[in-house]
């Protein structure tokens, strides 16, 4: 699947100068959606509940994208402006609330709504200061962070879900 989508970027330098990727661009394509799957693979496996793989799906799919767009175009001003560094604390929020909740869908959901909240302080801090203003427009800026808080309120409701149906012992 990662050579597939891989294909898509190559098939289209052929037609326009628009995508330029180079080596590098690739290798780091490549491990981002390959590392994404094959965590989901990983921590869905052991799910056997519907609501745990589909929160599981939205958050890798959320942070897949986050990191795909800073690197690629930026989402305060462009990809070169310091301030894209604050998503990457987002990031951290998820992985250090996932490794203290042992994956356990409760405390998974704890970490979804804390990285939602990192999202909007990241989007309130660069709104303020006016940061990738002209590349990045105030409307702009609550759009994109909006769609990512959406996700990761989304993928926490999924594991609140998942909590109960496990509480409730239904495995579905």
């Amino acid at each position: 699947m990662t050579a597939f989508i891989l294909l898509l970027p190559l098939l289209a330098m052929q037609f326009t100068d628009e995508v330029a990727w180079d080596l590098a661009d690739f290798d780091v394509a490549g491990t981002l959606l390959f590392g994404s799957g094959l965590t989901y693979e990983l921590i869905a496996r052991k799910a056997g509940n519907i609501a745990y793989r589909a929160a599981i799906g939205v958050a890798l799919t959320a942070a897949l994208l986050l990191v795909w767009m800073n690197l690629a175009v930026g989402i305060i001003g462009n990809e070169e402006n310091p301030a894209n560094l604050m998503y990457f604390g987002v990031l951290a929020v998820g992985i250090i609330g996932a490794l203290i909740a042992r994956f356990r869908p409760h405390g998974m959901a704890r970490a979804l709504f804390a990285m939602a909240l990192a999202q909007t302080l990241v989007a309130v801090m660069a709104l303020i200061a006016g940061l990738g203003y002209p590349c990045s427009g105030p409307l702009e800026l609550a759009v994109l962070n909006g769609f990512f808080v959406a996700l990761f309120v989304g993928s926490a409701w999924l594991f609140r879900r998942a909590a109960k149906k496990m509480k409730n012992g239904d495995c579905a």
